[in-house]
């Protein structure tokens, strides 16, 4: 852990996340309710807010030799957080059509779901600093498998809406291990009847949901240490992308068919992410301490022209289908 990142920062950021989660299961979302697309627009907003609030002004404030690289750096990887979360977004979306899970539910399915992947990042996280600390080689192993990874994810089909839970491990051995009701009891996860502890299917969305997650991980925390390898700012912008990712589900789950290219820029951004590690000693050579924002514009364009395309493409291809159909 760096010196100028004290066990007392990691504190504090910490308590500010349970503070919030408590808030928005405790306050904001008591009870079970459908979400609408204002309310998920203005709470994205709010936790955007949150997030570019600690990199302008609380850290730099807070934290001793906190420099303004490190400001670009964490809204760098934060940015690429969000931006791979989204593909994660449109996978629970699958998850939810599939299991039919009525849509006051949702948001408490992926609070919980969050509780797991913030503990199962911050587990990851720590492991990957650690490993690299000790063999600084992994970092061209994670380069290589992020570049593998954008290819491929360049190369699948886009148009796959499948969703398999009899093919999900976890599904498969909590099936094994536990007793399950038919159908859906509440917003409950788990229910007494007859003596008996069951689990309701509203379980088994939430085990596919945090599995979905382990796998998106694997893409996004080697992306992360692309961007930085200080633990605590891979940490906290991994932490405001995930605490945002409920109400940008809400605002993304409607607009799944307005974003095609989205996938391929994700692609791009991984594989550029992953030659950057690869290259990293000479790139810092050739752009010096600008590599930070090169990778920020890089990014953020690649993300925006990716889903501006998109809007574009799919409004052309509206027309033509509407021309088609004309009588």
């Amino acid at each position: 852990m760096p010196a100028d990142k004290s066990p007392a920062h990691w504190i504090a950021f910490t308590a500010f996340v349970l503070i919030a989660l408590a808030l928005d299961l405790g306050v904001f979302h008591r009870d079970s309710r459908k979400v609408t697309f204002r309310e998920a627009l203005t709470w994205t907003a709010i936790w955007a807010a949150c997030a570019f609030g600690f990199a302008f002004f609380v850290a730099p404030r807070a934290i001793a030799n906190w420099q303004p690289g490190d400001t670009a750096t964490f809204i760098t990887g934060y940015l690429v957080e969000v931006s791979l979360s989204m593909d994660n977004v449109f996978v629970i979306a699958l998850i939810f059509r599939y299991f039919a899970v009525p849509s006051e539910w949702q948001h408490r399915v992926l609070f919980w779901g969050i509780i797991g992947a913030l503990f199962m990042r911050g587990v990851m996280i720590l492991a990957g600093a650690a490993l690299i600390a000790q063999f600084h080689w992994t970092l061209y192993l994670m380069g290589a498998f992020l570049i593998y990874t954008g290819f491929k994810m360049f190369r699948a089909s886009g148009n796959d809406d499948s969703v398999e839970p009899d093919k999900n491990p976890a599904v498969k051995l909590v099936r094994r291990l536990f007793p399950m009701t038919h159908k859906f009891e509440g917003e409950s996860f788990v229910v007494r009847h007859e003596n008996r502890t069951l689990l309701t299917p509203l379980a088994l969305v939430l085990v596919m949901v945090e599995t979905t997650d382990v796998v998106f991980a694997l893409d996004s925390i080697p992306a992360i240490f692309g961007v930085t390898k200080d633990p605590f700012l891979v940490f906290t912008s991994n932490v405001f992308a995930i605490l945002g990712l409920r109400s940008l589900y809400f605002v993304l789950a409607s607009m799944m068919g307005y974003f095609s290219l989205l996938k391929y820029g994700l692609a791009l951004v991984l594989v550029f992410i992953g030659a950057k590690m690869l290259g990293e000693h000479w790139l810092k050579q050739w752009l010096g301490d600008q590599l930070t924002n090169v990778s920020l514009g890089f990014v953020v364009g690649i993300i925006l022209t990716s889903m501006i395309g998109s809007i574009i493409l799919g409004r052309l291809e509206r027309r033509t289908n509407a021309a088609e159909n004309a009588p």
